[in-house]
């Protein structure tokens, strides 16, 4: 090995120091010779049975062990906090940074050399991710895998299905019973969601960037393949600690842009925009919220996925998996970003086969030729805001309407329903103070549900604007994602009910008819809303958040400060 490992720093250290080091960890039944120079690789952990998406996640870092006892690596695992995006309150996007930090600080201060990174549900995988780039060791990621598809009444079913039949419950289309039966089949093993949702997004994210084996991102959690690249990525991390493969070396700007163009290609979510920005401000690579248009834009949509499509993720993965649709996307691609396993993304996908040309399309015959991702500009949105053209309406792609403004959710929910709402099919529904700041914790209440009188008169969609997110499982024309947010203070947080709002898709705009002068006007009046919470890591994040334009990733962790080891403190 060339370089000297990072963990003899302790284990092979002379005297007191490293007798304290080895002692304590014999109690385990350590071996001597498992000190003497093996790399010792961190398994890090979201296991949880509050993250229902990652509570197989002890059955699969057995294997990731074994693969790394196999090439002559010595594992330990480790637990870090998980996020459950169906149970945490208020939001999982609040804690994100929180995990983040407890990764970087976990790998940071212990004697790792490399980590593989288990992480599924939707926050884990850029929070795991973030925390790694900011130390910058060997690193490769296993992701869980989506679960197999739902079944209700002999149809297929996924989480986008649950917007469906709420609105359908809600117009009085479904019964309670039907719903019960719908839930009951919905969720029927083991993985996270079944569509192109965020934790899916996710996944294809890692894999694009170049951080995991091959094929990680479509494998369902149930399938026996899920474990075999987990196991293969344990054999393939005690080698990139050899050869010194870093996080640093994988990710530079061309492999963003190959990210920000296979999101665009699968239909993934919105939320990817964040968290790719939060990991590129992490590794230290320059990536504004403007440069994603146009990459993305001459990027049709190939993945006939829910929730802009009809299939599932299950679907993908029999069907050739990422590396299938990577191969389609051959033309655009940067080629010679160098992977985890050492090869180029090119030579990873350059033997893969599509198996089906109704879930991977071509690009002569795309599945939709609408992008997954637009950014807009205008006076609402003056750091810009974010659409997802292949879940939205065509109809409402260039639409005028009058405001309805509710100042909060709190507002939203009480009065969505009440039918004296002066609301209809042509207004255009805003909500405030959902922001990184405003909630606290941006969640992802940007789709809001229509109002009952609407949808008893059958209106499936409306453009509604936020400043928060939306789940990467949800559809419409919905802009998300405004900055600066409400809370901030900028144009937004004066939009009042009836301004007239002109979203223009083609032209990238979103406006609202008033004149600088009025818009200064309001502001001049506008009283900042007070801190909900001041002291904790609420009062942390709301103090240090950034703008979702940069990421909402905390104003001190930007950059890589490297693997120093701290001070010996015995």
């Amino acid at each position: 090995m060339d370089k000297k490992l990072r963990s003899q720093q302790w284990f092979g250290k002379k005297g007191k120091d490293g007798f304290i080091y080895r002692a304590w960890m014999k109690n385990q039944g350590i071996p001597a010779d498992e000190f003497e120079g093996k790399p010792v690789i961190g398994i890090c952990n979201t296991w949880s049975e509050l993250t229902p998406c990652n509570a197989h996640f002890r059955e699969l870092a057995e294997s990731v062990r074994r693969g790394i006892l196999e090439a002559g690596g010595f594992p330990v695992e480790f637990p870090v906090m998980s996020l459950g995006e169906t149970l945490i309150k208020p939001t999982a996007m609040l804690y994100r940074n929180l995990v983040s930090m407890d990764v970087e600080e976990s790998i940071r201060a212990n004697p790792l050399d490399g980590v593989v990174l288990l992480c599924g549900c939707d926050k884990t995988t850029p929070a795991l991710v973030m925390g790694a780039c900011s130390v910058d060791i060997p690193t490769i990621v296993v992701s869980g895998g989506p679960m197999l598809t739902g079944k209700y009444q002999g149809k297929d079913i996924g989480t986008t299905d649950v917007w469906r039949f709420t609105n359908d419950l809600r117009a009085g289309l479904m019964s309670q019973d039907e719903l019960n039966e719908a839930e009951a089949g919905l969720c029927r093993s083991r993985g996270h969601c079944a569509v192109m949702g965020t934790a899916s997004s996710m996944a294809c994210m890692v894999e694009s960037l170049g951080l995991t084996l091959p094929g990680n991102a479509a494998i369902p959690a149930a399938d026996s393949n899920r474990k075999v690249l987990a196991q293969l990525s344990g054999r393939r991390i005690v080698d990139m600690v050899k050869e010194d493969l870093k996080p640093s070396d994988i990710l530079t700007k061309k492999a963003f842009e190959n990210a920000i163009k296979v999101n665009a290609a699968i239909g993934g979510s919105t939320n990817f925009v964040i968290h790719l920005t939060a990991i590129a401000g992490r590794i230290g690579i320059p990536l504004e919220l403007k440069e994603f248009d146009p990459i993305s834009a001459p990027i049709p949509l190939l993945a006939n996925l829910q929730p802009s499509g009809k299939f599932f993720m299950e679907d993908l993965y029999y069907a050739g998996g990422l590396p299938a649709l990577l191969k389609e996307l051959d033309t655009f691609l940067n080629k010679d970003c160098i992977t985890v396993n050492g090869k180029t993304i090119r030579e990873n996908y350059k033997n893969a086969r599509c198996f089906n040309q109704d879930v991977i399309t071509s690009l002569d015959k795309p599945f939709n030729t609408e992008t997954a991702l637009a950014v807009l500009q205008g006076n609402i949105c003056e750091n810009g805001a974010v659409i997802k053209p292949s879940a939205a309406s065509p109809h409402l792609f260039k639409h005028t309407g009058k405001a309805v403004v509710f100042e909060n959710i709190e507002d939203f929910k009480a009065r969505i329903d009440d039918p004296d709402l002066p609301v209809d099919e042509t207004s255009i529904l805003v909500l405030k103070n959902v922001g990184p700041k405003g909630y606290p914790g941006m969640p992802e209440v940007g789709n809001m549900s229509l109002p009952v009188k609407l949808l008893e008169k059958g209106v499936k969609d409306m453009v509604r604007i936020s400043d928060g997110r939306m789940s990467g499982t949800g559809f419409g024309t919905v802009v998300l994602h405004v900055s600066p947010e409400a809370t901030h203070g900028g144009n937004f947080s004066v939009l009042e009910t009836g301004d007239i709002i002109t979203l223009d898709l083609e032209a990238r705009s979103l406006n609202v008819d008033l004149s600088d002068a009025e818009l200064n006007a309001r502001k001049e009046k506008w009283i900042k809303p007070e801190n909900l919470v001041e002291r904790g890591y609420t009062g942390l994040y709301i103090n240090n958040v950034e703008q979702a334009h940069l990421g909402a990733d905390f104003n001190f962790l930007k950059g890589g400060s490297g693997s120093d080891v701290t001070r010996d403190s015995h």
